[in-house]
């Protein structure tokens, strides 16, 4: 096996402490084939076992990390694994504990969201699909992690953006419901339907739960073909992983 060009790895832009590593993966420089080409990190989508350990493999070493990733058996819901075995059963988020230093969400179209606190101490991941969101899922990871909201940051990994994600009324209304002030992240579109901000919902739930400073948010992996997967553009692909790890 051997990679088709240079490993996909877009370090996060945030002012994270030093002994933090953070980012997400790209579709480029794993072993995957066809649908799945090349750096397809989900297990759950038809791609060869042999790739896919191998894709890992890789990842692991660029990033040099200290463990195996958290991968989490993730199904759109708000449950948040804090240990190994926790994360047995499904699970959409993870806080990093103990012995506990590298987290995963794998996602190709969903919003990816990694926290920290400022001190480097705590970590998080969460999977932020439109389900998600609306359930509470930011709101729980925060609720879980050791460290109060206003001591943490948070970066916002590659989602499908807003031009591109086209919802209907019941998705606009889920989060009408939660608070009028989120109808301005839906702009209605020529065919009565609504576009959709991932991002915004994210950066106002987060703000309303204490986390101010927010980076990241400026991707689209619905139309940066060359980059990302995007479920709703192709249907079978593969998966990114956005990462976060805490070096002892």
């Amino acid at each position: 096996m051997t990679a088709d060009n240079a490993f996909g790895w877009i370090a996060a832009e945030w002012p994270a402490p030093d002994n933090i590593v953070a980012g997400t993966t790209t579709r480029t420089g794993g072993v995957s084939e066809g649908a799945f080409a090349s750096l397809n990190l989900g297990a759950h989508v038809d791609d060869s076992d042999e790739a896919v350990s191998e894709n890992r493999r890789r990842l692991r070493a660029h990033l040099s990390l200290p463990q195996e990733p958290l991968w989490l058996q993730q199904v759109h819901g708000t449950r948040v694994a804090r240990s190994v075995d926790d994360a047995r059963e499904p699970a959409d988020a993870a806080v990093g504990s103990g012995a506990l230093n590298t987290l995963a969400i794998m996602t190709a179209d969903c919003l990816p969201v990694l926290f920290c606190s400022r001190d480097g101490r705590h970590i998080a991941a969460a999977h932020g699909g439109w389900r998600g969101l609306a359930d509470g899922i930011l709101e729980q990871t925060v609720s879980a992690m050791a460290a109060p909201p206003e001591a943490l940051i948070a970066w916002l990994g590659p989602a499908i953006a807003q031009p591109a994600f086209e919802v209907g009324g019941e998705v606009r209304d889920a989060f009408v419901r939660l608070n009028d002030a989120l109808s301005n992240c839906f702009e209605e579109n020529a065919r009565g339907r609504w576009q959709a901000d991932l991002y915004g919902i994210a950066r106002w739930q987060l703000a309303a739960v204490g986390v101010g400073d927010v980076f990241g948010g400026d991707f689209c992996t619905y139309s940066d073909a060359d980059r990302f997967y995007s479920y709703r553009r192709d249907a079978a692909c593969g998966r990114m992983a956005s990462i976060i790890g805490r070096r002892p």
